[in-house]
């Protein structure tokens, strides 16, 4: 099949703190042929970045706790948490969107040296309506002063930080205790790299028994 597409006409139906477009489109078929025009709205969000602090020699992460207003219905509550994550500026690198959302966000200063800030993904959340792409990494970091309440006072951020036990974290995303996509994909791609992680990150070879069974 020719993967094509025509888009025949955009509108901006809202600008505010997100931007709404009415889209106009049609593609071609699995089967053949085009489809007809079809209409359908697009959040636009463009790039957001998300980082999961990991300390390899205090084995702790950090997550982030904040209300959020697309949960105010969910059973779970208005106050989620994740990982740190920002939207990228014009321009900007995205690892160097996950260092200032860091320092905002935790006041934590995180590697971005090449071997100690990893890629776990990069994907897009919610494609049927919305243009928002995610970049999402683990760096390395030092968590024995993290903790407290950051944020920016001008963007009217209000911001718990959680510092956990890597075990407890990756407890909390197997187990169904978060709900968010971010810190749940973090979390299970650092349960298939700790052991890795710690031994790369801080030179040691005691890590090899990390997952063996207790006696």
């Amino acid at each position: 099949m020719a993967r094509r597409y025509e888009v025949v006409k955009r509108e901006r139906c809202y600008d505010g703190f997100f931007a709404l477009e009415r889209v106009h489109f049609r593609h071609a078929r699995f089967a053949g042929g085009m489809t007809p025009v079809v209409q359908r709205e697009c959040l636009i969000r463009g790039l957001a970045v998300s980082v999961l602090p990991y300390d390899p020699v205090r084995d702790e992460v950090v997550l982030v706790e904040q209300f959020r207003v697309g949960a105010i219905d969910d059973p779970h509550g208005a106050w989620v948490m994740e990982t740190l994550a920002g939207i990228a500026e014009p321009g900007e690198a995205p690892q160097e969107v996950a260092r200032r959302e860091a320092r905002e966000e935790s006041g934590l200063e995180i590697s971005l040296a090449e071997e100690e800030c990893e890629l776990i993904a990069d994907y897009l959340p919610s494609p049927g309506g919305s243009s928002e792409r995610i970049r999402l990494y683990c760096a390395r970091c030092d968590t024995s002063a993290a903790g407290g309440i950051h944020g920016l006072n001008e963007e009217n951020e209000d911001i718990y930080n959680h510092v956990l036990s890597a075990e407890v974290a990756i407890e909390m995303a197997l187990g169904g205790q978060l709900h968010t996509a971010m810190p749940i994909i973090a979390l299970q791609w650092l349960a298939l790299n700790r052991q890795r992680l710690r031994a790369q990150w801080t030179g040691g070879d005691w890590a090899e028994n990390l997952w063996d069974e207790p006696d």
